[in-house]
Formats: structure tokens, C-alpha cells, sequence
């Protein structure tokens, strides 16, 4: 599995019109093949923060999504109304059990 995470500060101006945009582009997202889970979130401890968390079957389903114009077309937007690209982190991952942790 691939997991995502990417974080933004919002500014106040355009604050909704952000969070519509992320949640249009995650709605979308959640639709692709191979996507297993894909959200934004607020940040409880900095509400001026977004955060998004995504979960991929594999690189393969990343690669296509990566691919989608419309992700482009969404990266561009968002960074035009936050001012800056996202920080974004790419991470491979395997489930755990807790009983495999001792």
C-alpha cells in the first residue's frame, strides 16, 4: 500500500472556495481505480491547516492518479489560492496487526 499525506496553511480569503476544491478533487480521487481511502481533514490543533490523507493499493494506482488531468489541473488551482504547493509526503506501508507488535 502507498500512503499520501499532504499539508497547507489556509488563508482566511478563499477558505471556502479551497475546501470545496479538495473535496471535489477527493470525491474524484475516491473513484479511481486503486484508491482505497482519500481525505481532507481539518487540523484540530491548527484550523487554519488543511490535511490530506490518502491510501493506495500500489504505485501502479498512484502513477494513474498522478496522471488524471484533472489532478494536475487541481494541484495548480490550490496552489494558486494557498499561495505554495502542498508538503507532501509518499510513503510505502504494510498493515500490521497489533498482536505482530508483542
Amino acid at each position: 500500500m502507498i500512503i499520501i499525506t499532504a499539508s497547507f496553511a489556509v488563508p482566511p480569503a478563499g477558505r471556502e472556495e479551497i475546501i470545496a476544491l479538495c473535496i471535489e478533487h477527493s470525491v474524484r480521487s475516491r473513484a479511481e481505480p486503486g484508491c482505497i481511502s482519500h481525505h481532507i481533514h481539518i487540523d484540530c490543533e491548527d484550523p487554519e491547516r488543511l490535511f490530506y490523507h490518502e491510501e493506495w493499493r500500489d504505485e501502479a494506482a498512484v502513477a494513474a492518479h498522478f496522471a488524471v488531468p484533472e489532478s494536475g489541473d487541481f494541484v495548480k488551482r490550490l496552489t494558486a489560492l494557498v499561495g505554495e504547493r502542498p508538503a507532501m509526503q509518499i510513503y510505502r506501508a504494510e498493515a500490521v496487526s497489533v498482536a505482530d507488535l508483542g
